[in-house]
């Protein structure tokens, strides 16, 4: 998902796999001949990788990869070799039915991405409908991705999310792209280059003080994961050049629930629409402030809308508040 830097076996997490263990929890399953294995690999850490993907790239017959050289690294470190086969954006669909005809022939393939999941913003998508279409079997291996990685630590507790992966680069497309997304009132997950980052922080102010969870290198060794108001991300990113560095995986969270007009029973409605962790933040602040100013320093650290806070305070003050 999320391109990695050059990989050395000296960047091993210890000594190659030597299969035992590998094949001691994962080899009692069947691995079906004629089938296409999509394993996950490491988006940073090489000690991501499952013992059950080890199994499967040590026992295909083949792997298909978007670079042939990355990949060569990456089964160098855990001390394995595989016939190598080039499946990128270029011949996907070309390759898929070379693929195929192999799959026909009871062969085991593994396809891999060269960071994270394939098919998830990377290549494979294609070759998994080519797959199906043939009427052979599909077997997904999962592991690392940059996108489940972010999502479980953002705190997201209610509400739908769509995996946009990257916006257009740059034109009349990213921003006919754009100007769809921001009206979505789901969460919205997005994958990002260095190169790109400080533009899209600039569209990203256009959400105002939306939430959003920003993911830096996740899982290296400068990883860096922060949750601010949309219209903050730009002044994070400028306050140290560091943090414009890498590859960057963002989750916009879903459209809070717009604050009610007022009344007890309408803002009690909105104080239980807030997220748990808010509610517990707004609780311990209103046990030594006024209204107004819990709801402001909830705001600062939850990052959602002042207004929305401040009508969940009156009825945590409420005296018939349970």
């Amino acid at each position: 998902m999320v391109n990695t830097p050059p990989l050395s076996a000296s960047a091993a997490p210890g000594a190659p796999d030597d299969g035992g263990l590998a094949a001691r929890l994962a080899g009692g399953q069947h691995y079906p001949a004629g089938a296409l294995y999509v394993v996950a690999t490491p988006i940073g850490n090489l000690a991501d990788i499952t013992l059950r993907a080890l199994h499967v790239l040590r026992t295909v017959d083949a792997v298909a990869c978007e670079d042939t050289r990355h990949t060569a690294r990456l089964l160098q470190a855990y001390g394995l070799h595989a016939e190598l086969l080039a499946v990128h954006e270029h011949n996907e669909s070309r390759m898929a039915q070379t693929i195929v005809e192999r799959l026909r022939r009871g062969e085991r393939i593994a396809c891999v991405s060269d960071a994270g999941t394939p098919g998830i913003s990377d290549p494979g998508a294609r070759l998994c409908a080519a797959v199906r279409a043939a009427g052979l079997r599909l077997i997904p291996v999962p592991g690392a991705s940059s996108v489940t990685a972010l999502l479980s630590v953002a705190g997201i507790a209610e509400g739908a999310v769509t995996v946009v992966g990257f916006l257009p680069a740059r034109g009349a497309a990213r921003e006919r792209a754009w100007q769809h997304w921001r009206q979505a009132d789901t969460g919205l997950v997005l994958l990002e280059a260095p190169h790109r980052i400080e533009a899209l922080a600039a569209e990203l102010s256009a959400l105002g003080e939306r939430p959003v969870t920003l993911g830096r290198e996740l899982t290296k060794q400068f990883e860096d994961i922060v949750t601010l108001p949309c219209v903050a991300v730009a002044g994070w990113l400028a306050a140290d050049p560091h943090r414009r560095r890498g590859e960057f995986t963002l989750v916009i969270h879903p459209r809070p629930t717009a604050p009610p007009p007022g009344g007890p029973g309408e803002a009690a409605a909105a104080g239980d629409a807030l997220p748990a962790e808010a509610r517990r933040v707004l609780g311990l602040l209103l046990e030594e402030l006024p209204v107004k100013s819990a709801a402001r320093l909830a705001s600062a650290i939850t990052g959602l809308p002042k207004g929305a806070l401040y009508q969940a305070a009156l009825a945590l003050r409420a005296p018939s508040h349970n």
